[in-house]
């Protein structure tokens, strides 16, 4: 029951639900994450940290960069079923259309270049 709790209180929080959709249509970075959400980076961090332990997302380094993708399950049962269902629910949601309609336009060159 434990790891079920896990994958649930991951996927209550709005924010990580706004991750989840918008690592279904791109791999990002966490500047690029809480670029888009308008949060802190310690904030988007924290809350890939809780999603990745869960087993909701994966990260792997592609040099410098951190980046973070939709976690292919295996490590739950639950976390798999809660990654292949999220692909088909809340298309009709404002809130998420509005961010994926963003993600083209984020670039993590530009993000850094502006630091």
């Amino acid at each position: 029951m434990n790891e079920f709790l896990k994958v649930m209180k991951a996927a209550s929080d709005p924010t990580r639900v706004k991750i989840l959709k918008m690592l279904q249509n791109k791999i990002m970075c966490v500047c690029e994450i809480h670029t888009v959400l308008e949060t802190a980076q310690s904030t988007a961090s924290k809350h890939l940290k809780i999603l990745e332990e869960a087993g909701l997302i994966a990260s792997f380094k592609d040099g410098l960069w951190v980046n973070y993708r939709l976690s292919e399950g295996g490590q739950s049962p639950y976390a798999t079923n809660l990654v292949r269902n999220i692909k088909h629910w809340l298309e009709d949601e404002p809130e998420i259309n509005n961010l994926l309609r963003r993600l083209p336009q984020i670039d993590r060159f530009q993000i850094v270049d502006k630091r």
